[in-house]
């Protein structure tokens, strides 16, 4: 048979029925696509098909090259694997096959099949092995003429594959017998072309898995290699690149997939791209150039990959250190790729989709037109480019359902202003593989993200965030301050330090606005409560019609600051807060008018927020929905996805208003049953344990319908938990731990045992955490201590890959529709990003998550979600500190304070860089303050807090500048046991500020604003030093100084010591 490379041809059902007869082909798919066959032919004769009477198929000897001929998919198709130096003749009553002895056997049984599908006589021809098969195609020529004399045709039109070249003596001798004889040739590439188009469910099935594998590939080969490499900076040839990933194509097991590796094979050679030299063309070669990846170096990575013969394909861009050039172009070049996507739907011409993307293009950057690849990819199966569905903008072929897409779009030779020649050009791709279906697309290489967070990587970090506004200072009308070491003597870039400061004064404005709109809303804060939402009665988008912005030629509007969606209505302007919108879709009709449908929430339909409130306007109208209709689809996109993301924004923040205190009532467990087998993982312990005095026993957690549920063989030991009352779900593979875990930080308190919690965890022990001393050292050498850390390694690798494998296929059953709206996955710990710090009572190694700050491992676990933070004061700061203390204020001023104490001074600056990076405000103080008093001050008289300034108390550096001239007592926070002294021209107190003031001028000048500001903490010192040297205590030391201020202050703490103080968590 024919070598898997040219043709992959895999035998349907892989049973064997003996030595001589390997393969056995599949009647039930033979019949029905005889069938097919045969009916497209009848159906599209005249115009796909060219009017042929008969198709003479001839497929020639197999090669070690690799190909895509249609004759080939012929016989995949029809047969399930590739018959070389086959001819197959069919006419409307009999098919005629010649080919060799061991061929004609198998195809023997054929005939009954054909017979009953459509109604044909099967015909063998055996040829010798020497023989050139002229007296057999003699006898085929003779049976087509007779039968075209019956039909009363003298001349028979004889389709064949005009492109397709004779190989070998017995094609050759076909070939000249078809040109010879008295028949009209046609060619009939179009009808095949058409006829494999639209495929059956088993076919799509093939493509899905093809598309796994190549994903897989990507993710868990080309991916990790490439950052590896970059990372290690090692030397890498492109063609090293491409071996090793078509090695882990064919060795499916290197890419973690679960696939035979006699049913997969490459659709092409992986290519690999860099330095300059770019070619988009899926013929492009990986060269033996070494992998370049300095600054504003682009590489390109395709992956194709076949399972039984059907061809996927995945392509991706990644971009080291990205200038603004590429940055931009990556990004319209992903907005194209997309809107070419959305374009492919049932019923649309082909020419639309390439259209999609050139509109983006041209909008956005049409300077960019002229690079765009001419096409946006093909139409594959098994072959890998299909003739007739090229996605180019001539096409007017129509999309059908069950056709299957590579949509591949690129800009080719893209020029950089830079003097290395391996910069200069550059070019963009961009590819996945696309199933059609009845209603959308299914992108299934879509798992593997194209966005730029992820595909831009960022190893130079002095020039990482140079692209930040750099002059976020001047929004108050002052230059920013720029010290001696802020700027570069070569470039003048502003440094990182000042950057950082420079956002952080922006979110000090941003953190304001928002407390104080919280504030003035009459609330404090948020809770998990997800079924509360604000009385429509409570939703002003706007206070006044002043405050609208202009309309744009009567367009829908998204007011982001606002929280408004603006709708044209008979001629008028109306807004509407987005929390009053239940729903918003889009639809296109075959007149290629789209729709937008706008849902709201009206009281007395079933699941409304707002039902309860509907008594307090028992006589008002409400709008129930509203459509609009558009012919710009792309416009009608981007306002669903807007409106969609600020509601998600706002319906996230305002279900956090009050947190559940009591347990809620759960949902019922709905059990897998038939439905699916459950996702397993046994041998589990759990935290908190359960009650009893028993032996503890380990049990398995098991993924069904609607939750989880953990289980011993105790009857009485078993939690389920729901999918909906998980607010975040960590898996942590065992490091440096001694376990591995899975932990769920829930919404609502369920019971385990006897145990209230909303903390559950499941852990392997991944090594003995007790260690037997024995007597005398061991030597390092020794083979039986050798051969326990090999096994010790080997089992906590095997468990991390078991808790891997758990967590990916329920991130799986996660990504299905009716859990959209929980919006659930597996979060991982950064662990470079960690820190030691005591957040309790001792001390912990505490690690950052994408939305989360954790610790998992020492009980009580710590789990802080980041978007429920108001604000962040880093206290203890200054030089000669071993250590500082980090005060947590969430949104809810209700709400406890959380302390993070004694955490080194070297992680400092590390944490000061992620917090920024996650928009989050912070502040730094000398010394500790007393938060349960500040924030009752603050809910007391919200008013005067936002009048002052809200925050910006805290804010060191104006608190320095502020010194020098502030005379006024703050009312809300000055203590009720310090006498306001005379100030004191003290210069010795201003060179305890750590960090000089770059808006000291505008301080200054806003003072006669602020009269009701109150003193700083190093006003308040000044007073009590003057005070002592009053009564004549100017010898005292200076920490018999911090002491007493202290002790005025109400503190109960003394000054900041290097010694580690463990102190209660909550203040």
């Amino acid at each position: 048979m024919a070598d898997q490379r040219n043709a992959n041809g895999q035998p349907p059902n892989g049973t064997s029925t003996g030595a001589v007869n390997a393969y056995s082909i599949n009647l039930e798919y033979f019949s029905k696509r005889l069938r097919a066959l045969y009916t497209h032919w009848n159906h599209h004769k005249s115009d796909l098909w060219s009017s042929s009477d008969v198709l003479a198929i001839a497929t020639p000897p197999a090669s070690e090259d690799l190909r895509y001929l249609k004759s080939s998919a012929l016989n995949i198709w029809l047969l399930g694997y590739e018959f070389p130096e086959t001819i197959m003749v069919f006419t409307r009553k009999q098919i005629h096959f010649l080919c060799s002895q061991k061929k004609a056997s198998l195809l023997e049984v054929v005939k009954k099949s054909a017979k009953e599908a459509v109604g044909v006589d099967v015909v063998m021809y055996v040829k010798a092995k020497n023989d050139d098969g002229t007296s057999q195609m003699d006898a085929i020529f003779r049976a087509i003429h007779s039968q075209s004399k019956g039909d009363g045709n003298d001349a028979p039109v004889v389709g064949y594959i005009a492109r397709e070249e004779p190989e070998g003596k017995l094609l050759e001798t076909w070939s000249g017998k078809l040109k010879s004889a008295s028949i009209h040739l046609t060619d009939v590439s179009n009808g095949l072309s058409d006829l494999f188009a639209v495929k059956d469910q088993h076919e799509l099935l093939n493509v899905k898995k093809a598309a796994y594998l190549a994903y897989s590939v990507m993710k868990n080969v080309v991916v990790p290699k490439l950052e590896n490499v970059i990372d290690e900076e090692k030397k890498v040839t492109h063609a090293a690149l491409m071996d090793e990933t078509e090695k882990a194509i064919l060795e499916p097991s290197k890419a973690k997939v679960k696939l035979k590796a006699e049913n997969v094979d490459i659709c092409y050679p992986p290519i690999f791209q860099s330095g300059g030299q770019f070619d988009l063309k899926p013929s492009a070669q990986s060269n033996d150039d070494f992998l370049y990846y300095d600054s504003a170096s682009v590489i390109i990575c395709a992956v194709g990959a076949r399972y039984n013969s059907y061809c996927s394909n995945i392509a991706r861009t990644l971009m080291i250190d990205a200038n603004s050039l590429q940055t931009k172009a990556y990004e319209v070049l992903l907005k194209a790729h997309e809107a070419a996507i959305d374009a492919l739907k049932p019923g649309n011409k082909v020419s639309a989709v390439y259209q999609a993307a050139l509109s983006v293009v041209e909008k956005d950057a049409p300077e960019l037109v002229p690079n765009l690849t001419k096409s946006a990819g093909t139409g594959m199966g098994l072959e890998f480019r299909e003739s007739g569905l090229n996605l180019n903008a001539k096409n007017d072929r129509v999309v059908k359902a069950g056709m299957v897409f590579n949509v591949s779009l690129g800009f080719q030779n893209l020029k950089c202003e830079t003097e290395n020649p391996k910069n200069q050009n550059f070019s963009l791709l961009i590819a996945d593989t696309v199933i059609i279906e009845e209603q959308n697309v299914d992108v299934v290489t879509g798992k593997s993200s194209k966005a730029v967070k992820d595909v831009a990587y960022s190893f130079n970090e002095d020039e990482e965030e140079v692209e930040r506004p750099k002059v976020r200072a001047e929004a108050n009308g002052t230059d920013p301050f720029m010290s001696k070491t802020t700027l570069r003597s070569d470039n003048h870039e502003v440094s990182k330090e000042e950057l950082r400061r420079q956002h952080q004064a922006e979110l000090a404005r941003q953190k304001n606005e928002e407390t104080a709109r919280r504030l003035a809303g009459g609330g404090t804060g948020t809770g998990d409560n997800r079924a509360a939402a604000k009385a429509s009665t409570d939703l002003i988008a706007y206070k006044n019609v002043n405050d609208l912005p202009p309309p744009k030629d009567l367009m829908i509007q998204i007011d982001q600051k606002n929280e408004a969606v603006i709708l044209p209505i008979y001629g008028s302007m109306v807004p509407f807060h987005v929390a009053t919108i239940r729903t918003v879709s889009s639809q296109q009709d075959t007149n290629r008018n789209c729709f937008i449908r706008i849902i709201f929430n009206v009281p007395g339909t079933p699941f409304n927020p707002h039902d309860a409130n509907s008594l307090k306007n028992q006589g008002a109208i409400y709008l129930k929905e509203v459509s609009f209709r558009s012919k710009d689809p792309r416009h009608i996109s981007e306002v669903v996805q807007l409106i969609k993301t600020l509601r998600r924004q706002v319906m996230a923040r305002e279900s956090e208003r009050a947190e559940r205190a009591t347990l809620v009532t759960q949902e019922k467990l709905q059990l897998a049953g038939n439905r699916f087998k459950p996702i397993r993982l046994p041998e589990l312990w759990i935290r908190p344990v359960f009650g009893g005095r028993g032996r503890k026993i380990p049990g398995a957690l098991e993924a069904h319908v609607n939750g989880f549920r953990y289980s011993t063989t105790r009857a009485d030991e078993r939690v389920d938990i729901m999918y909906g009352n998980i607010k975040h779900a960590f898996f942590q593979p065992a490091e440096k731990e001694m376990i591995t875990l899975l932990h769920f930080h829930l919404h609502n308190h369920i019971m385990v045992g006897n145990k209230k919690t909303k903390d559950v965890q499941f852990y392997i022990e991944v090594m003995d955490v007790v260690q037997t001393l024995g007597g005398g050292k061991r030597s390092a050498y020794d083979p039986d201590e050798i051969e326990e850390e090999q096994r010790e390694r080997d089992r906590k690798n095997k468990i991390n890959m078991d808790f891997q494998s758990f967590v990916n296929r329920v991130n799986d059953l996660w990504g299905q529709p009716q859990f959209n709206g929980l919006d659930l996955e597996f979060d991982q710990p950064l662990r470079e990003l960690g820190f030691h710090g005591v957040p309790h009572k001792a001390s912990a190694f505490i690690v950052p998550t994408s939305s989360c700050l954790v610790e998992l491992i020492e009980t009580p676990f710590l789990v802080v979600t980041l978007s429920e933070i108001e604000i962040v004061n880093l206290e203890r700061v200054g030089l000669g500190q071993k250590n500082f203390d980090m005060t947590i204020v969430f949104k809810d001023f209700k709400r406890d304070v959380l302390r993070i104490d004694s955490i080194p001074s070297t992680s400092l600056d590390g944490i000061k860089e992620w917090l920024d990076t996650t928009d989050i405000k912070y502040y730094e103080s000398r010394l500790n303050l007393n938060w349960r008093q500040i924030l009752k001050t603050i809910t007391d008289d919200p008013q005067s807090f936002i009048e002052n300034g809200g925050w910006e108390f805290l804010n060191l550096e104006a608190s320095d500048s502020d010194s020098e001239n502030s005379e006024e007592s703050d009312q809300g926070y000055e203590p009720s046991d310090v006498e306001p002294e005379s100030e004191s021209e003290d210069d010795a107190s201003d060179s305890e500020s750590l960090v000089e003031s770059e808006d000291e001028g505008e301080e200054d000048s806003e003072e006669d604003s602020e009269e009701e500001k109150g003193k700083t903490w190093e006003e308040l010192e000044r007073e009590a030093s003057n005070a002592d040297r009053e009564k004549g205590d100017e010898s005292d030391s200076e920490e018999e100084r911090k002491r007493r201020k202290m002790k005025a202050f109400g503190k109960s703490r003394a000054a900041p010591s290097s010694s580690i103080r463990k102190r209660a968590k909550l203040r």
